[in-house]
């Protein structure tokens, strides 16, 4: 019986592109497509392919950390194997902790594509060579925990807000902000707000 798999990609030319990939194979069979995770979740209930093709950025709604976590809360649990381009660590470290059983880049040969789709599906977990050195890294020194109201600081910081503005867009007060300021820089291990921003996109918090 040829590997089922489920493709969710919001362009439609990449979702193309893998068909295309897996269609000219004999051992593994596109059962589906998706634009968006919340629609893969509903078609991979509804289908139960054994493994989800998922790419990591899917624009608005749910990404893909958040689509592989409900893709494995489903009763089906398919593998999920992550599609990247390769820019943030801390997107590919969360689907790890997420549950998701690979990590392929998109401008793979083919054939690894199809490999990643086995691996997945035998029940062990596919991780490219490319990718290997950086998540490892990633694991032994992971990015610091931000809590979400530090988050949406660091997001008014990046956008160059004063103390006062960012006050007024989250509704707080300017004493409450520079409180959040102070464990941003302590966590980040900076000293200034460029530094903070900066190391904040570097490790893939904004």
């Amino acid at each position: 019986m040829p590997v089922t798999v489920l493709l969710v990609d919001d362009h439609p030319v990449v979702r193309t592109g893998l068909r295309a990939v897996i269609d000219a194979r004999s051992d593994v069979t596109v059962v589906g497509e998706a634009a968006t995770g919340e629609e893969a979740v509903t078609l991979t209930d509804h289908l139960r392919p054994d493994v989800v093709l998922c790419d990591l950025r899917l624009g608005a709604g749910m990404d893909g950390v958040a689509t592989t976590t409900a893709l494995r809360s489903l009763d089906s649990r398919p593998a999920v194997i992550i599609l990247t381009t390769f820019d943030r660590d801390a997107e590919i470290l969360g689907a790890i902790e997420a549950g998701a059983a690979g990590y392929v880049l998109k401008d793979v040969d083919p054939d690894r594509i199809v490999e990643a789709v086995h691996t997945a599906a035998r029940g062990e977990v596919y991780l490219a060579p490319e990718l290997a050195t950086r998540v490892m890294s990633g694991i032994r020194n992971p990015a610091p925990r931000l809590t979400r109201r530090e988050l949406d600081v660091l997001r008014q910081l990046a956008t160059g807000a004063s103390n006062r503005e960012m006050a007024r867009s989250l509704f707080v007060t300017e004493a409450t902000v520079k409180s959040h300021l102070v464990h941003i820089f302590a966590k980040l291990k900076v000293d200034s707000r460029s530094r903070a921003v900066h190391v904040a996109r570097e490790t893939g918090l904004i």
